[in-house]
């Protein structure tokens, strides 16, 4: 079975009704997950890289009606997904984002301050909205433990620029002092670069926020960094008809 294959197995069985892919591609298995997804009924929004590119984005999947919600992010747009879902009070926005990691030359170090400075612009003030702004960013908390001297104040910037703006960290509102991390290198060391931030009015309907490091330290390893679940004390209002996407193929060859 291929590694997309228990991928989509595994995300089938999740119990989150919205699910952000990150580091999503022009690839043979992303393909293969979306089209699985939307054959099974679910609401698929995937910004495809441009072809021939070496890059990498997101996806966002779910079994709720969604809404397309466009963000002003010129540079690098496919590494940003961002929807609507209705919910019994207000309309909840779904930002996926996926930050362009970097080495130490000059041209990755470029890329990624002006993708971070580009996402900063495009995303709406925190002090209003349902607005949840999550996925891989790349980047530390201030405070992390451990202290890594290789990112730089424009890194921790982004980070605290959520807050100046009015979002919330939602693992920190539950865990303020938590040491997890969601990607660990080959020597062993932590970094918690999976993020999930709330806007204001949304910050008080984070009822749990945690990591989930099973599809990371499996031996089925499944990918190479964990998990980040985020629950709402929302109601959604616009569920889809969806079958299961992993017996899809099945199902259509009996059909037939």
């Amino acid at each position: 079975m291929s590694r997309a294959e228990r991928q989509l197995r595994y995300l089938a069985q999740r119990p989150e009704p919205v699910l952000v892919l990150t580091e999503t591609a022009r690839s043979a298995g992303c393909e293969f997950l979306a089209e699985r997804f939307e054959r099974a009924g679910y609401s698929v929004t995937f910004p495809r890289p441009p072809e021939g590119a070496r890059e990498r984005g997101v996806m966002i999947v779910s079994r709720l009606a969604t809404s397309p919600l466009r963000l002003p992010v010129d540079y690098l747009p496919h590494r940003v997904a961002a929807v609507t879902v209705e919910t019994a009070t207000e309309l909840l926005e779904v930002v996926g984002v996926y930050v362009p990691s970097r080495d130490a030359t000059e041209a990755k170090l470029t890329r990624k301050r002006t993708f971070l400075e580009c996402l900063a612009a495009a995303l709406p003030t925190g002090e209003d909205g349902h607005r949840l702004v999550l996925g891989d960013f790349n980047i530390l908390e201030p405070t992390h433990v451990p202290r890594y001297r290789i990112f730089q104040e424009w890194e921790y910037g982004f980070y605290t620029g959520l807050a100046a703006a009015g979002y919330r960290d939602a693992f920190r509102l539950l865990a303020p002092d938590a040491l997890e991390y969601s990607w660990v290198g080959r020597t062993g060391d932590g970094y918690r670069y999976d993020h999930a931030h709330a806007s204001g009015p949304l910050a008080g309907q984070v009822t749990g926020c945690r990591y989930v490091h099973e599809p990371r330290t499996d031996e089925d390893r499944l990918t190479d960094h964990s998990a980040l679940t985020v629950a709402l004390a929302l109601t959604a209002t616009a569920p889809l008809d969806v079958t299961d996407p992993a017996a899809a193929e099945v199902v259509a060859a009996a059909l037939f």
